[in-house]
């Protein structure tokens, strides 16, 4: 065991959504702003400059996605608590870089940084919650950590709206850092759960190297490879949805087409807020059912999952077509359907794992979803945008043709995770028995 200080898991599951609120809250700060990061790294006039701006997650997802198997591979072997505070301190670093950015090329390698320190993260954390929680507290306390995604997003509008608006979009970056740093160092001092311990079993570090083998016996686990073709759907659609929205609501809002300064920091706060109040109900809400749900119903963390998907794709056409105000009523209906599943698909990958290979389970899911998924979206929207502007459609009827298309993966989602729930039980009974 390393040696460090022991603290609760109640603390330690506060410090990773810290953390996580950080990470989540970075991406959205530049999606909050790109219109403005847009003028002042890109010449005037741009044909492609919604293309280019959505690169810029692009560049972040690839090298997250890259390199997460990497890091959960080192994180099955190594400490993971040294693996988490290495990478927040480095996205904190990151996102200093990117507010230095004097150019597009250099703000795209330092958004490819932001993701190589969320690939060590991100595989690390929830499998030290996973050994902290017992099986039946497991969704719920997953729930508290996933609570980043749509509370630190939203953060991250509001935040990059209000310090945008008064200090430059620049300024919104450089003071990511500091917190950044403070909790990074605090998990250099923090002693490493015992792995599986969660499950009553007491599970060694892997002392050889990552096989073939082990990636190929997660990949033939029934309910986790839906449950990872359900999530690559949901991200596909809501992670280039969700880059251009605050663009999108704007256009909508303004007779002229122009959004100007005022406009774009009153729809990022209002959109942040809406999101931060749906997605945090949402969130734990999904954890606590699913937690409930399961005693009666053993497939309940995906079903459950499919079904607010499934659910979640008519509210958001009402986003696309409803006038506002009305629309603002279905974008909190979508993001709280959307967030329902984001504790109990997450637990699923836990639970239906062996805890000695769980951070490549999580690392083989962050792979395959951003993949899939957000590393195509945002580009894709961008570019079916700028090509219907050029046939003369106004900036919101190009953005909507954009987000018609990858959203209809939200309806395969609900489908892919319906199929996963029905083999869910017997894969979690079979979790910790064997191991390739």
């Amino acid at each position: 065991m390393v040696k460090g200080r022991v603290i609760s898991p109640v603390f330690a599951l506060c410090l990773l959504l810290g953390l996580n609120l950080l990470n989540y809250a970075d991406r959205s700060v530049l999606s909050a702003l790109e219109v403005k990061i847009e003028g002042d790294i890109l010449a005037p006039g741009d044909p492609y400059a919604k293309t280019k701006m959505g690169a810029l997650m692009f560049a972040f997802l690839v090298s997250y996605m890259l390199l997460a198997p990497v890091f959960g591979i080192l994180a099955d072997r190594w400490r993971r608590w040294w693996i988490v505070g290495l990478g927040v301190i480095g996205g904190g670093l990151a996102s200093f870089g990117t507010g230095l950015a004097p150019a597009f090329g250099v703000m795209f390698l330092m958004r490819a940084l932001v993701g190589v320190s969320e690939a060590a993260y991100g595989p690390a954390a929830p499998t030290l919650i996973s050994d902290m929680f017992a099986l039946d507290r497991r969704g719920r306390a997953l729930s508290w950590f996933y609570l980043a995604i749509p509370v630190g997003s939203a953060l991250g509008y509001v935040y990059g709206g209000l310090v945008g608006g008064m200090l430059g979009w620049r300024w919104a970056f450089y003071l990511l850092l500091v917190p950044a740093v403070v909790m990074g160092v605090i998990c250099f001092f923090l002693t490493e759960p015992k792995r599986g311990q969660s499950e009553g079993v007491e599970v060694k570090p892997l002392g050889r190297a990552i096989r073939f083998a082990d990636v190929w016996a997660l990949l033939r686990i029934k309910s986790l490879f839906w449950n990872f073709a359900g999530g690559t759907a949901m991200t596909f659609a809501i992670g280039g949805i969700a880059f251009f929205m605050p663009r999108f609501i704007c256009s909508r809002l303004s007779p002229t087409g122009v959004i100007d300064n005022a406009l774009l920091s009153r729809v990022n706060v209002i959109f942040g807020g809406v999101v931060v109040v749906t997605g945090l109900v949402a969130t734990l809400a999904g954890g606590m059912l699913a937690d409930k749900l399961r005693t009666r119903f053993p497939g309940a963390y995906l079903s459950m999952s499919g079904t607010a998907m499934l659910l979640g794709f008519p509210m958001f056409l009402g986003v696309l077509f409803a006038p506002f105000p009305m629309a603002w009523v279905f974008v909190g209906l979508t993001v709280f359907f959307v967030f329902l599943n984001t504790g109990p698909s997450n637990a699923a990958v836990a639970n239906v794992t062996h805890p000695a290979i769980r951070s490549t389970a999580f690392a083989v899911n962050i792979f395959v979803i951003h993949l899939l998924g957000d590393a195509i979206s945002p580009f894709l929207i961008g570019f079916v945008a700028d090509i219907r502007g050029k046939l003369g459609d106004t900036p919101a009827v190009a953005l909507q043709w954009g987000f018609g298309l990858v959203g209809l993966a939200m309806l395969l989602a609900g489908v892919f995770w319906l199929i996963g729930s029905r083999t869910l039980a017997a894969d979690t009974a079979n979790a910790s028995k064997s191991l390739v």
